[in-house]
């Protein structure tokens, strides 16, 4: 054995057991134990560089395309909608009412379906100042040719069955319009059932049909077919 070697025998002999120990370590352990070593470094610092936060970037939001126009085969025609404007049904039609007596503007008018006898006097440019107008329904409902006279007395009137005196009837007297005398002239009927259907035409607001006059009180089949052809609504 050389000499120096034997000298550092000698010398780790003398040194503690667990010296001892640590000091045999071969330098092919240490280098074995720094390659596992910076292998375990290498492998965390992997691991951490992988779990870093990192940014996100949202896609680019793009616009659709425009939808390409229909094409129609020649010799087809496109179905065309209803024309603008154009309406689900005419309106009830216009009522023709003739306006007299003591009024400023007395004669025929147009009205719209529905009017008053308030819309009557409106359209005859109103009741002439210090006309009595007691008697008079301003809330009636108006009928096609009605005629509406204010402030005449019963006697100024025409008769009943609308006849003119001294002249040929006039035709069928209106229920929505007559008053309680012409009533009481048409047969069978007295100032007690007069009165009845003028009650019943002021609760109801006028007479939309003869078969109505059914309804008032005092008036049997028998009767209304007497006065069936004497009247209209």
């Amino acid at each position: 054995m050389p000499a120096g070697a034997a000298r550092r025998l000698a010398a780790r002999e003398r040194l503690p057991v667990w010296l001892q120990a640590r000091c045999a370590v071969e330098p092919r352990t240490v280098a074995a134990v720094g390659v596992v070593l910076v292998a375990a470094v290498g492998f965390a610092g992997q691991q951490y560089w992988s779990a870093r936060p990192r940014e996100v970037t949202a896609p680019a939001l793009t616009a659709p395309a425009p939808a390409a126009p229909a094409v129609v085969p020649a010799g087809a025609t496109a179905s065309a909608g209803p024309p603008a404007g154009a309406g689900g049904g005419a309106g009830p039609a216009p009522i023709v009412v003739d306006i007299g007596g003591k009024v400023r503007e007395p004669g025929v008018r147009r009205l719209p379906a529905g009017s008053r006898v308030e819309d009557a006097l409106a359209a005859a440019g109103g009741v002439r100042p210090g006309t009595d107008t007691t008697g008079l329904n301003r809330a009636r409902v108006l009928v096609d040719g009605e005629q509406v006279l204010v402030g005449v007395d019963a006697t100024d009137r025409p008769q009943p069955g609308g006849a003119v005196p001294g002249g040929p009837p006039a035709g069928p007297l209106s229920l929505g319009s007559a008053t309680v005398e012409q009533l009481d002239g048409l047969p069978g009927v007295g100032p007690v059932l007069a009165r009845h259907i003028v009650d019943f035409r002021t609760a109801r607001g006028g007479f939309r049909s003869v078969e109505e006059l059914r309804q008032v009180n005092g008036i049997g089949e028998r009767r209304f077919a007497e006065l069936r052809p004497l009247v209209r609504p």
